[in-house]
């Protein structure tokens, strides 16, 4: 529900600031007053697109504002908290229109793009008009109002539900296709990577290892010859190193009876002995383990080749060898089941399909049925608003097949949509003898604001639109069908927030609230005032709308006897 609404700079609007209440609110004033600038500023609220034209002369820029009323579990509501806006203390739109066309929209404080605005004030508010912002007049719509007026939205959620359980599986069973028809070399080739991986019996580190190894029987002789040489000098050999360092020893501890601090040197000495005759031996029993032999040097040779081409091959390590064969062999498993998924995944599918063209077909035979019945509902209301002779029907044809499209996603040569099987579009003929046609291509703003209006007060009840306001819902009309007019509008504005610009006074009189939209010259500049009326005030402008500029007793009178009557026609 519009609670506020804020209007600054805005063509001959210098600054205007309008509260709203519930129920029926009616507009008023001469003509050329402002009334059809306030449905633009609102419409701009809505998304319209913005031009720096509409922005007041001298100025720079225009700003606009409207603070919504959002129920939170509303269509309205959830959009906007499914774009991370809280509007559990309402929703402030606000626009601001530049010269330099940088204009910027706000969204309770957050920068905001028209898409965003438009996604969530599509389901919020609504203009009908020969310029609206209306919902109703788009195709797409259309099945909407159909599902709403037969109540077959539970249903209509039935086949979206199940639409929306097959994309998955239709996507999952395309990929596995494909997969399958890749799969012949790609198999291939695994199972190549995989024999020549498990063949090579790769082990952990086995390079590291038979490098070694290659290098000691590569340099065996030269090994065996210098360590056999280093043996000699530390312990066999005459005036060996270990018979030295006893002697040094011994002589030490001999001095030791002199000076007692030489025993601990002594002690050390000999201890260095004892350790290079353990060297020596280590030595000596290392010159048994070399080896001498070519035949295993070859092997060795052979083998590293191998296992460098495989590091080569694969990622430049054993351990990216071994990896990427137990990823192929994973992957080869995975390939083999792809037939038996592939099955399971159309199986699936199949009881799927079944169930939703069992739903799609019962949902588009009872469309069917509740085309009829609104179509007699729109021509009964109609004619009470003074179009009788309209006919109105509800033309149903197929959900186009795109080329190519899944077999999954067609029946009986439709498409299947998360809306079922239909497409449909609303026809009208407002006057006898005409050809029907589509509801957008109405030229007149009068006849599409009834129509709308008919519409409208059909789906009082079940319409998520929180907020209406009607613009020329009253041209070409007159008397008695002003009145039935003004009825509609009284009894719509039960359900929902009625908003309505009127020049007659048998629709203004059901309005719970008034406003009059006046212009006025104040310092040479051209203003709109919009003015709340009670009592005599309203009773006034209800005798100027009666009496045109000179309002007479009489024309007073009418009024006041109006605005008291208007309690006993109240529907």
């Amino acid at each position: 529900m519009l609670r506020e609404l804020s209007i600054r700079n805005f063509a001959i609007i210098n600054d205007l600031s309008v509260t709203f209440q519930e129920g029926l609110t009616m507009l008023t004033g001469e003509t050329g007053a402002g009334k059809s600038i306030i449905i633009n500023a609102v419409n701009l609220l809505l998304g319209s697109r913005a031009s720096p034209d509409l922005i007041r002369t001298s100025e720079d820029t225009a700003e606009l504002e409207a603070l919504f009323e959002v129920p939170p579990d509303s269509q309205a509501g959830m959009v906007a908290r499914a774009q991370g806006f809280d509007v559990s203390e309402g929703l402030l739109v606000r626009r601001i229109i530049q010269r330099n066309s940088r204009h910027r929209i706000y969204i309770n404080g957050r920068l905001a793009t028209v898409q965003m605005l438009s996604a969530i004030n599509e389901h919020l508010a609504s203009i009908s008009g020969q310029h609206a912002h209306q919902s109703l007049l788009k195709p797409e719509q259309h099945l909407l109002v159909i599902d709403q007026f037969g109540d077959l939205i539970e249903l209509r959620g039935r086949v979206s539900a199940c639409y929306q359980q097959m994309l998955p599986l239709l996507r999952k069973l395309a990929d596995l296709k494909r997969q399958h028809i890749q799969q012949a070399e790609h198999r291939e080739l695994l199972e190549f990577q995989c024999r020549e991986i498990q063949q090579a019996q790769v082990a952990p580190e086995e390079d590291r290892k038979l490098e070694q190894e290659r290098q000691r029987l590569k340099h065996a002789e030269r090994l065996y010859e210098t360590v056999g040489k280093c043996v000699d000098r530390l312990y066999g050999a005459e005036g060996a190193v270990v018979e030295y360092v006893t002697e040094v020893g011994r002589e030490l501890q001999a001095l030791s009876s002199i000076d007692s601090s030489l025993s601990v040197v002594a002690e050390r000495v000999q201890e260095a002995s004892f350790q290079l005759e353990d060297i020596a031996n280590d030595l000596r029993s290392y010159l048994h383990s070399v080896v001498f032999d070519s035949d295993r040097l070859e092997t060795i040779e052979t083998r590293l080749d191998v296992l460098q081409r495989l590091k080569r091959k694969y990622d430049g390590s054993l351990e990216s060898v071994l990896a990427h064969g137990k990823a192929a062999e994973q992957e080869l498993k995975r390939i083999s089941f792809l037939p038996e998924q592939i099955a399971e995944t159309e199986e699936k599918l199949d009881q799927l399909y079944k169930k939703l063209c069992k739903l799609c077909h019962e949902l588009s035979e009872k469309r069917r049925e509740a085309a009829e019945r609104l179509s007699e509902r729109v021509q009964q209301e109609l004619a009470s608003l003074g179009m009788s002779g309209t006919r109105f029907e509800v033309k149903f044809k197929p959900s186009p097949v795109d080329e190519g499209a899944d077999p999954y996603l067609v029946l009986d040569n439709s498409g299947i949509e998360a809306t079922g099987i239909d497409r449909v579009d609303f026809l009208i003929a407002p006057n006898v003898g005409e050809d029907l046609r589509p509801l957008a291509q109405i030229a007149s703003g009068g006849e599409l604001s009834r129509i709308i209006l008919a519409l409208k007060a059909i789906l009082a009840t079940k319409g998520s639109v929180e907020t209406l306001i009607f613009d020329e819902v009253d041209a070409g009309i007159g008397g008695g069908v002003a009145e039935v007019v003004g009825r509609k509008l009284q009894v719509l504005a039960r359900y929902h927030q009625v908003i309505c610009i009127t020049h007659l006074p048998q629709i203004a009189q059901f309005g719970k609230h008034h406003f009059k939209i006046a212009k006025r010259v104040y310092r040479g500049r051209t203003r709109t005032t919009m003015t709340p009326l009670h009592g005599e005030k309203r009773v006034k402008e209800m005798a100027r709308m009666l009496g045109g500029v000179k309002i007479t007793k009489k024309t007073l009178d009418h009024a006041r006897e109006m605005m008291a009557g208007r309690g006993n026609r109240e529907p």
